[in-house]
């Protein structure tokens, strides 16, 4: 049984983050980018556009703008814990990314664990027993209310 769109969490997420812009920007704040003018050289996003999907984000928490690290008159945006909590959101659409939308023979930049300096492994989803769980696995419960 489908939910409604307000009811349901995905719809909720996608809502918020779900802009092309939004995501490119979590990816960036999780690769060290802090300040605007390296999100707007980076990604090339009109200034407008960028300003207000720095704005909204730090609405939602995700990120938050306190004064420069170099005490200058700039400010950055740095991840929340809400915010660092999408690391693994952001791991799923790279990986997803590197099996399907990049081409044989095409050159990608991996994520690289700094421990093992090699690719972070694939991200799958599993049962206390350390089975694999799929799509075909899992169903919508009944709605319950958050503590």
């Amino acid at each position: 049984m489908p939910t409604t769109l307000s009811g349901c969490p995905v719809a909720r997420t996608v809502d918020l983050l779900g802009d092309k812009w939004s995501l490119l920007i979590i990816r960036d704040a999780f690769c060290g980018v802090r300040r605007f003018g390296q999100f707007h050289r980076g990604l090339g996003v009109a200034k407008n556009i960028l300003s207000t999907r720095l704005r909204t984000l730090v609405d939602a928490g995700v990120l938050r703008s306190e004064p420069a690290s170099d005490g200058t008159s700039y400010r950055e945006y740095v991840l929340t814990d809400e915010g660092r909590g999408l690391f693994d959101v952001i791991v799923a659409l790279r990986q997803w990314g590197e099996e399907h939308a990049v081409a044989p023979g095409e050159e990608y930049v991996p994520l690289i664990d700094r421990t093992t300096g090699e690719p972070l492994a694939r991200l799958r989803l599993v049962r206390p027993d350390g089975s694999a769980v799929g799509p075909d696995d899992t169903h919508l419960g009944e709605p319950r209310r958050m503590p």
